[in-house]
């Protein structure tokens, strides 16, 4: 093509184009036709007289045409006589032709929010990052929440509209946007500015169903549980007269127990009352509810240990260091024959009465043998304190030193852990607990206090509880262990990982170190090893072996929460009732999908967990007819039928395990 020939034309159009836009604010076409008026709906423009306005710029040239229609006012069809007034827009300081504003009733339209974007960024793409995507997510969300917000409440404005008026009396309304599911909550004419304020104490039904109630009802409550804060057991008998819980009160007004509230919830009358009672704010007179702070009430009852002042002199005084001993290198230790020695010369006795006295400081746990060969003993035996045992790194229930003072009763202690356990688990659980919010019991104050707790167990003399006490004792720090274990560590698939999870998280318990796994093998199962090498042995010792259970009891295994979805629900027990309450958590476990019957197929299947510990059900001939006790009548009526009508073998299927957190 020739140069000049495009130079040439370009310059025609040039000089054109100004004639041509001319022609067409003049209403007329390129072919001669004459642009014909017209008056539509609100929604389309009408032409008039004022076409041809503004043609030129403020500078002399003419004006640039929005597009190839022409520019027209707008009619209103409510009101035909009225028109929408145009608007002037103006582009690098020249005024172009009047636009058609939107509608009045159309909602306003918002500037995108965007940033600019470098050319870097557009050339090289950031990387979406599963964290990032999830942000951006959200954010999505939450924008497409207010505009829909925002929409809601132009629409109730449209009084018209029966469909909209209902959207609008309802309290949730479910919409479904771009495939992303939002819920909408229109905000109440009434606004709750109160407190609701009960005392409960743990494990009791009355004190679950008001739970239940207003958990049920949406409203967010205060709930003092008398059982963990002990000291406000005194503020609820001055408040009320007794000491009988539940015990409501709306702001500062006692308003009674669960008889009360089901006589008003029943009259229909609950709702009137309590917005008359909690649209003021709450007053100082009301219950306080519970704040981080000490539990005083745990520290009136510590009293220094008789054999501290023995115990700080050694401290001081012994030569302890690392040392050869049978072949092996011992570190932090000392020898008895030098212990016996300082406490001579301390207390300037005789050495036999200092050896009685380091074997009283051995009872108490201060110190241990090396190899946990004997108490205590004068000459050449090694021996190193609590502090320093090898196990110690792994304890989390160790604050850097040991609990020093006089051990509480191992009974009162046992009953302290349930009913704080107890607590957490009713307050931050599903109803059924089979979901465990272990974000929320992390930053609780009963967790806090649970803390505390379990740093009364370093010296704890296991061996003045009963077989009942011991059973309820271990199968409530094992669910217990495992809660703090998932906040603490968490948990990561595949096999290693859940190794580690359930040996290497141990704590102090009576001078010994316990893990997971060696509560539930060396304690609750008598020693009895699983079928499946899943978890590591552990050393032996006296003082296990004497404190675990002599006598298995298979229903041990549905007690148990491993804190995954395939495990038995966390519950926890009373020394009273613990045999009543596993067969009541057996039976729970097995009605839950712990076995399934196909009649037809003749196949069992059953939870993994039967397999893994099949030795402790006495095989797989008996196992059936163990579980047939713990079923429903229904499935114990099919399995009857399966085992003795002769049609042949049954299989048992075992289900995969699911090892997802249940929370």
């Amino acid at each position: 093509m020739d140069l000049g020939k495009n130079i040439e034309e370009g310059s025609r159009f040039s000089r054109e184009t100004p004639r041509k836009l001319e022609k067409v604010r003049n209403g007329i076409i390129e072919n001669g036709e004459e642009i014909k008026s017209c008056t539509i709906s609100s929604d389309i423009v009408s032409s008039d007289s004022n076409s041809n306005s503004n043609s030129t710029s403020d500078h002399g040239h003419p004006a640039t045409p929005i597009n190839r229609f022409p520019i027209c006012k707008a009619v209103d069809s409510e009101s035909p006589g009225a028109q929408i007034p145009m608007k002037e827009i103006s582009i690098d300081g020249r005024r172009l032709e009047r636009i058609l504003p939107p509608h009045p009733q159309l909602p306003k339209l918002e500037p995108p929010r965007s940033r600019r974007v470098s050319l870097g960024e557009l050339m090289h793409p950031p990387k979406y990052s599963p964290e990032k995507f999830t942000v951006e997510m959200m954010k999505l969300i939450r924008q497409s929440g207010n505009a829909i917000s925002k929409r809601l409440s132009f629409l109730q404005e449209d009084d018209g509209d029966d469909s909209i008026s209902d959207l609008a009396e309802s309290d949730v309304t479910e919409f479904e946007i771009s495939g992303v599911k939002v819920l909408v909550k229109l905000k109440s004419e009434e606004e709750i500015k109160g407190r609701i304020t009960f005392f409960s104490r743990s494990n009791c039904r009355d004190s679950t169903a008001v739970r239940l109630f207003f958990r049920e009802r949406g409203f967010d409550f205060s709930e003092i549980n008398v059982d963990v804060y002990t000291e406000r057991e005194k503020e609820l008998i001055e408040r009320t007269g007794n000491s009988q819980v539940p015990q409501i009160f709306f702001n500062e007004k006692h308003f009674g127990g669960l008889i009360a509230l089901n006589s008003l919830r029943n009259s229909g009358e609950f709702d009137r009352r309590i917005k008359e009672l909690l649209t003021e704010k709450c007053r100082g007179e009301a219950p306080s509810p519970v704040m981080y702070g000490f539990d005083e009430e745990n520290y009136k009852d510590a009293v220094a240990d008789e054999m501290m002042g023995f115990v700080r002199v050694l401290r001081q005084k012994l030569p302890i260091k690392d040392r050869l001993v049978k072949m092996k290198i011992v570190k932090n230790c000392f020898s008895g024959g030098e212990m016996v020695e300082v406490l001579i010369d301390h207390l300037d006795c005789g050495r036999k009465k200092a050896v009685e006295i380091g074997k009283s400081i051995a009872k108490k746990h201060f110190i241990h043998h090396v190899f946990g060969e004997n108490d205590f003993e004068d000459g050449n035996h090694y021996y190193r304190f609590l502090e320093h045992e090898p196990f110690i790194s792994k304890c989390y229930n160790f604050r850097g030193s040991t609990n020093d003072m006089e051990p509480q009763n191992a009974g009162i202690v046992g009953d302290k852990l349930f009913k704080i356990m107890s607590a957490i688990l009713e307050s931050y659980s599903s109803h059924d607990h089979s979901r465990v919010d272990y974000m929320r019991i992390s930053r609780s104050e009963e967790f806090r206090r649970y803390l505390n707790l379990v740093q009364e167990f370093h010296r704890l003399n296991l061996l003045e509880l009963s077989t009942a006490e011991k059973f309820a004792f271990f199968l409530n720090l094992y669910n217990a262990m495992v809660i703090h274990a998932l906040i603490r560590i968490g948990r990561s698939d595949g096999m290693m990982a859940r190794r580690s999870f359930f040996a290497d998280f141990q704590y102090i318990v009576g001078g010994y170190s316990y893990s997971l796994s060696s509560i539930r093998n060396d304690i609750l199962c008598g020693g009895r090893r699983p079928s499946y090498p899943l978890i590591k042995p552990f050393m032996n010792s006296n003082t296990r072996s004497e404190v675990g259970l002599q006598k298995l009891n298979p229903l041990v295994h549905f007690g148990l929460c491993d804190g995954t979805k395939s495990s038995p629900v966390v519950r926890f027990f009373t020394p009273g009732g613990v045999e009543a309450e596993l067969k009541r958590a057996a039976r729970e476990f097995f009605q839950n999908g712990g076995i399934e019957i196909v009649l037809d197929k003749r196949v069992i299947h059953l939870s993994r967990i039967i397999k893994w510990y099949k030795e402790d059900f006495s095989g797989e001939k008996k196992m059936l007819k163990w579980i047939m006790s713990y079923i429903d009548a229904n499935k114990a009526g099919l399995l009857t039928h399966l085992l003795g009508d002769g049609g042949g073998s049954v299989h048992i299927v075992y289900k995969d395990y699911d090892w997802s957190i249940n929370s």
